[in-house]
């Protein structure tokens, strides 16, 4: 875990460790909550505008015949 958060890449750490695969060596590592923090702190907010959905009159008669 240590190597994970000095910036070792994750490859060579189960290269290090002799694992064949590395499915094999997720098994050891985790993500400690430092790292998740580190990793939404560089992601950008989308850039989107929030609308509100208006139904149209035919449907909105619809749903009153409900």
């Amino acid at each position: 875990m240590h190597l994970l958060q000095s910036g070792v890449p994750f490859n060579v750490i189960a290269l290090w460790l002799g694992h064949e695969s590395t499915t094999t060596t997720h098994r050891y590592v985790e993500a400690d909550l430092t790292m998740k923090e580190k990793a939404l702190a560089r992601l950008e907010a989308p850039d989107t505008k929030k609308g509100r959905y208006k139904a149209s009159d035919s449907l909105m008669r619809f749903l009153q015949t409900l």
